[in-house]
């Protein structure tokens, strides 16, 4: 099968938003270059990170480029594609230059060459990602495993925004919460939720195509078998109820149109877990959470990006 590939030149801050765009329009994978943070060949923010040496990445700004069949309308894409990515700019992101093109991809093998860049890798203390096609034992009693299909779905283990949400779960699973994980995209968050000792999981996303791929991943961790999936526009379309916890990896923009309807969802003593934070988004996240009756337990940084922990601010705490 050959192969073509559309490129888009970016900054660093937009590579999620264009690594979304680009699956969104049916890309079979994604290959990050960023000169910020070294993530090449990787489908969106894929299981683990190649070697530094063994590759040869930009030094300034970022490119990421989705991978698409021959056969696919690239003119139609490659149009909308354009369109999304300069509306960027609405949501606060500097994705500048943004320039498209389109190149030939000469392996022919490239579905499958991506592969021997994936390994094991540790998120946190707790838990390590595993692509499906390695085998691994844990190296301690208390360790979790996540096997997960890297080029199925974005947000699958080692970048900043993942890492901190896992490491936030760590610090309020205590066992036997109910959990909403808003735009699950891999499913990973309600998969670690489960693995550190969440009760009844349901995760959503905005459409079916990313409810498949989640539900991929489901399938490949028998312990989060019964998480539950669904189609929702943010809350639109999830059940009356409150959750003991409710998770949120995405674009800062996004959250800010989360927060206010948070109180229909989360559980008065209930933690709102946010990740996806850009550095300079930080300051006015919190202002929005405090603007909606919240407080920020913790703050957590790992490279530009920040992961929050608030809760609804109460008197009797």
């Amino acid at each position: 099968m050959s192969w073509q590939k559309i490129i888009v030149e970016t900054q660093t801050e937009s590579i999620e938003a264009i690594s979304n765009i680009l699956m969104t329009n049916g890309a079979e994978g994604v290959e990050i270059d960023d000169s910020a943070e070294l993530a090449h060949y990787q489908p969106a923010d894929a299981t683990v990170m190649v070697k530094e040496e063994e590759i040869v990445h930009r030094i300034e700004g970022a490119a990421v480029s989705g991978y698409f069949a021959n056969e696919a309308d690239l003119a139609l894409i490659t149009s909308k594609i354009k369109t999304s990515v300069e509306e960027l700019g609405n949501f606060g992101l500097d994705a500048h230059p943004g320039t498209v093109t389109v190149q030939a991809v000469a392996d022919d093998d490239w579905a499958t060459e991506w592969q021997k860049y994936y390994h094991p890798v540790r998120v946190t203390r707790h838990i390590t990602v595993v692509p499906k096609w390695e085998v691994y034992e844990p190296e301690q009693d208390d360790e979790q495993v996540i096997v997960l299909d890297p080029g199925m779905a974005f947000g699958t283990g080692t970048h900043p925004t993942t890492k901190l949400m896992i490491q936030a779960l760590e610090v309020v699973v205590r066992g036997g919460e109910t959990v909403i994980d808003v735009g699950t995209g891999s499913g990973v968050l309600g998969i670690a939720a489960r693995l550190l000792g969440a009760g009844d999981i349901l995760g959503t996303d905005i459409d079916d195509v990313a409810v498949a791929s989640a539900q991929g991943n489901v399938d490949l961790n028998p312990k989060a078998a019964d998480m539950q999936l669904i189609v929702s526009d943010l809350l639109k379309d999830v059940p009356n109820k409150k959750y003991d916890i409710v998770i949120a990896n995405m674009l800062a923009e996004v959250l800010d149109l989360l927060i206010p309807e948070v109180g229909n969802i989360l559980q008065p003593k209930g933690h709102l877990l946010l990740s996806g934070i850009y550095y300079d988004k930080r300051d006015k996240m919190i202002a929005d959470l405090e603007a909606n009756g919240m407080i920020v337990e913790q703050s957590m940084k790992l490279g530009d990006w920040y992961g929050i922990i608030a809760k609804f601010d109460s008197e009797d705490d």
